[in-house]
């Protein structure tokens, strides 16, 4: 990460490497929820003049909302609960926002739940907003966790309170990304 850092102070426009690495990132992430597309495909639909379809879409979705969540972290340095459900917004295309009825995490092999997250939107934003003074807590105090642990610890809470209908990966694994920009890990 710090080579990947101190490569991109020299480029004369580091900004062709970071869209180009943030693709990517937008391509794997999607690929885990199994929306697959080529590099091929993305690039056409990201120069072309008519409105993505299909995986191409999702991906570019995808890759919208690590923008805007990057910006907003240079803007004003917090990850927040609003950031997050903008995130969601965005990856999803709908504006659902936090979940109000119960869903359960399951095999869809077997339908067995594994996993049943809290529920109700005022107990999630609660465990929501837990988590945010965790993420922004400063980091440099003496017997202080290490990020890359605190980076584990965020995204399994994350996961677990599973805050959207949808797109709670990808939206994890944005606010992955976020975090190690916070922190100045990348």
């Amino acid at each position: 990460m710090a080579e990947l850092k101190g490569f991109c102070r020299v480029l004369p426009n580091p900004e062709i490497l970071v869209s180009n690495v943030a693709l990517q990132e937008s391509l794997d992430s999607s690929a885990i929820e199994n929306i697959v597309t080529t590099q091929d495909a993305l690039f056409k639909a990201r120069s072309a003049s008519e409105v993505a379809t299909g995986p191409e879409k999702e991906v570019l979705h995808y890759r919208d909302a690590l923008f805007a969540g990057w910006e907003s972290l240079k803007a004003t340095g917090f990850i927040t609960t609003n950031l997050l459900v903008d995130i969601a917004k965005t990856v999803n295309s709908n504006a659902a926002g936090i979940r109000k009825n119960p869903v359960h995490v399951g095999n869809p092999a077997t339908g067995e739940v594994l996993y049943t997250p809290p529920s109700g939107a005022s107990v999630i934003r609660d465990k929501l907003s837990h988590l945010e003074r965790f993420i922004n807590e400063p980091t440099d105090a003496e017997g202080a966790i290490d990020p890359l642990v605190r980076l584990a610890m965020v995204h399994y809470q994350f996961e677990a309170i599973h805050p959207f209908y949808d797109g709670n990966g990808r939206t994890g694994r944005i606010l992955n990304v976020l975090y190690l920009l916070q922190q100045e890990l990348l």
